[in-house]
């Protein structure tokens, strides 16, 4: 059985995953800093990381990696951070994900299957490391 949770923390939750859209990277790092976990899901599996990523963050990415986000989750329909940067034709985030340890082949759809679906050469050339 799921955990439930009060109205207030579940606003408080609510609110960390707006910060990691819209790129609120100072607050989220406080709210890191004191215990906030840094690989919070929703209820579809996406994680701050996910989120930050795909709504072309990079600095909120590099907080989230600087409190220990996993670069390797996926979410419920196997979407990793890094596809998620590459689809978004987000160079600094494929850096930033890549140099945290994130896999071209982490996820289904991958980084690399995403890069030739929507044919991004720029993004392909990122993940081989050129």
């Amino acid at each position: 059985m799921a955990e439930e949770w009060d109205a207030e923390t579940l606003a408080f939750a609510h609110r960390m995953f707006d910060l990691a859209r819209t790129g609120g990277a100072e607050e989220l790092a406080g709210q890191l800093t004191h215990g906030l976990p840094a690989n919070l899901t929703n209820d579809k599996g996406d994680t701050l990381l996910i989120l930050a990523a795909y709504h072309n963050h990079p600095p909120t990415v590099a907080a989230l990696l600087a409190h220990g986000a996993d670069p390797a989750r996926v979410n419920d329909r196997g979407q990793s951070a890094l596809a998620a940067a590459v689809f978004r034709k987000n160079a600094e985030t494929v850096k930033l994900l890549l140099g945290a340890g994130a896999k071209p082949s982490d996820g289904s759809p991958n980084a690399t299957e995403t890069a030739a679906f929507f044919d991004l050469p720029e993004m392909a050339a990122l993940l081989r490391g050129e």
